[in-house]
C-alpha cells in the first residue's frame, strides 16, 4: 500500500499536512506531529506586519480608511507582545529542520510585495523546504477595481518567485468574480500550488460591550464542500498542485480532497480538537479503506471525481445548485425533507 505523495516535488510519505497553527510554536509537538504520521508541517505564519510596519507600501494598504474610523489604527495589536518576531521566527524554522525528517514550509501572511522579498530568502536561507504566501487583503475601497486586487496577488507571486529558488504555494481566498482566471493568473506567474481556501476569520460583535470582537470559530467537515468544489473544477485545467486547506476532519475528507484532486489535505482545527494523535487514526482509517477497495496507491485516488473525469462534470457547476433545490420535499406535515 502506497500513500505517498509528491507535493511541489516534495515526496511525502501520505497527504496528510498541518497546515499553519500556533502549534508549530513548540518544536516538541512537530516532533510528535511527525510520529503521529503527518507528512509534513507548513510553520505558523508570520505576519507581514511584524517584519516591516514602517515600510511605506504596507502602511498604503492598512490605512485605508482610518480617516472615517477614529479607532481604527488602534485596533491593530501591539505587535511588540508577538511570541515570534522575525528573527525568532528564522531560528524556529531552524530548529524544526534539525529536530525532524518531514518537510518544513515557511508561511508569510502579508499583501505587499515590499515587505516580503528580503524575508522570503531569508525563510528559505533558514532551511525552509518550500513556502506558503499566505495573502489576506480585504478591497475596503470603493475605488479600487476587482482588477487591480488581483494583480497584487499576482505582483506579490511574481516578485516572490524571483527572489527564492525553493517552490512556492499560495493560499487564497474565494472572494474572486472569477476564481478559475485568478487561478491561472497565479500558475502563469510562477506558483508551485494553490492552497484553496484562506479561512478568513470574520469579525463579530459584542453587543454588551458595544466592540467589535475578534472570535476564533474552529471548521468542521461542512466547510470542505467550497474547496471541494474549486480543485475539483481546477484540477487538470490549470498547471499546479492543489492543497485543501478547509474542512479536513475525517477520513473521508481526506478522500474527498484526493479524488478532487488535491494532492494534500491541509488540517489544524482537528488537530487542536482532539489532539495530535488524530493523525495517526486518519492515516491508518485511509489505508484500511483502501486495502478492502483493492486501491494500491493514493495516486490511483488523485483526480477520479475532479470535473475532468467526473461522469457528471455539470454536477461542479449550475446544475448541482438547482438539482439540489428540487431535492428537497414536504413531508404530510409540511415540512421539508
Amino acid at each position: 500500500m502506497d500513500l505517498g505523495t509528491t507535493y511541489m516535488g516534495m515526496k511525502l510519505k501520505n497527504p496528510i499536512v498541518h497546515s499553519a497553527s500556533p502549534l508549530t510554536e513548540n518544536i516538541d509537538t512537530i516532533r510528535r506531529m511527525e510520529d503521529a504520521g503527518i507528512s509534513a508541517v507548513v510553520m505558523q505564519s508570520i505576519f507581514e506586519e511584524q517584519i516591516t510596519l514602517e515600510s511605506r507600501e504596507l502602511d498604503h494598504y492598512l490605512e485605508y480608511g482610518t480617516e472615517s474610523f477614529g479607532e481604527a489604527l488602534s485596533y491593530f495589536p501591539d505587535l511588540e507582545t508577538y511570541k515570534t518576531g522575525p528573527e525568532e521566527y528564522l531560528e524556529k524554522i531552524s530548529e524544526a529542520k534539525r529536530a525532524v525528517r518531514i518537510p518544513i514550509i515557511g508561511s508569510l501572511n502579508g499583501v505587499s510585495t515590499g515587505g516580503w522579498i528580503d524575508y522570503a530568502r531569508q525563510i528559505e536561507q533558514a532551511g525552509a523546504d518550500a513556502l506558503e504566501l499566505n495573502i489576506y487583503y480585504i478591497p475596503t475601497d470603493p475605488e479600487l477595481a476587482g482588477a487591480e486586487v488581483e494583480q497584487m496577488y499576482v505582483d506579490v507571486v511574481t516578485d516572490v518567485k524571483k527572489s527564492v529558488s525553493i517552490p512556492v504555494s499560495v493560499k487564497i481566498g474565494p472572494f474572486f468574480s472569477a476564481m478559475a482566471n485568478v487561478a491561472h493568473k497565479l500558475a502563469d506567474a510562477g506558483a508551485d500550488a494553490l492552497v484553496l481556501f484562506n479561512r478568513f476569520y470574520q469579525p463579530d460583535i459584542d453587543v454588551e460591550n458595544l466592540q467589535v470582537a475578534p472570535r476564533l470559530v474552529l471548521s468542521d467537515s461542512q466547510e470542505l464542500r467550497l474547496p471541494l468544489r474549486w480543485v475539483a473544477i481546477l484540477y487538470g485545467r490549470v498547471p499546479v498542485d492543489f492543497g485543501i486547506t478547509t474542512g479536513i476532519h475525517t477520513r473521508d475528507d481526506v478522500l474527498k480532497g484526493l479524488m478532487a484532486g488535491a494532492k494534500v489535505t491541509m488540517i489544524t482545527s482537528e488537530i487542536l480538537k482532539k489532539g495530535v494523535s488524530r493523525a495517526r487514526d486518519l492515516v491508518s482509517e485511509l489505508s484500511a479503506w483502501m486495502e478492502e477497495r483493492e486501491y494500491e496507491s493514493v495516486q490511483q485516488l488523485l483526480g477520479s471525481m475532479s470535473q475532468k473525469n467526473c461522469a457528471e462534470p455539470a454536477a461542479f457547476e449550475r446544475a448541482n445548485y438547482m438539482k439540489a433545490l428540487h431535492s428537497w420535499h414536504p413531508d404530510t406535515t409540511g415540512r421539508l425533507t
